[in-house]
């Protein structure tokens, strides 16, 4: 037996309150670390220091995980409108996968978030680790 699955419009607008927060979020992020890397860039270029390289090469990595994180909340946040407008539209076929697969963007999105947050540490961690080298 198959269930028939339908939505209404308020179900994909859920997602827009939490999309907005995410975005303000992710942007905030995206905004302190490029300030951190244009700042580490020009003590790098004065300095050379192998420690600092270490550091760029880890904000590299999360910077590229954030944009990741805006892409796939980007990608959701427009399905969730293609969602609505099928369910306006009486498009149902189209409402549930469009909606279906703006949650797994959604999800994608965060499990970015995650893994952004614990590499976050690592510029940390090399700091630490240079301070106990220097004792």
């Amino acid at each position: 037996m198959v269930r028939r699955v339908t939505l209404e419009v308020s179900t994909p607008a859920l997602l827009f309150p939490a999309i907005s927060l995410l975005f303000l979020s992710f942007t905030n992020r995206f905004l302190h670390l490029a300030a951190l890397i244009r700042q580490l860039h020009k003590d790098w270029l004065e300095k050379g220091d192998d420690l600092l390289r270490s550091q760029i090469d880890n904000l590299r990595r999360r910077l590229t995980l954030i944009r990741a994180m805006q892409l796939f909340g980007a990608f959701s946040l427009f399905l969730c409108v293609a969602s609505m407008v099928s369910v306006i539209a009486g498009l149902q076929v189209i409402a549930v996968p469009s909606f279906t697969v703006a949650l797994l963007l959604m999800g994608c999105s965060l499990a970015c978030l995650c893994y952004e947050v614990w590499i976050s540490g690592g510029a940390l961690r090399i700091l630490l680790k240079a301070m106990e080298e220097r004792r």
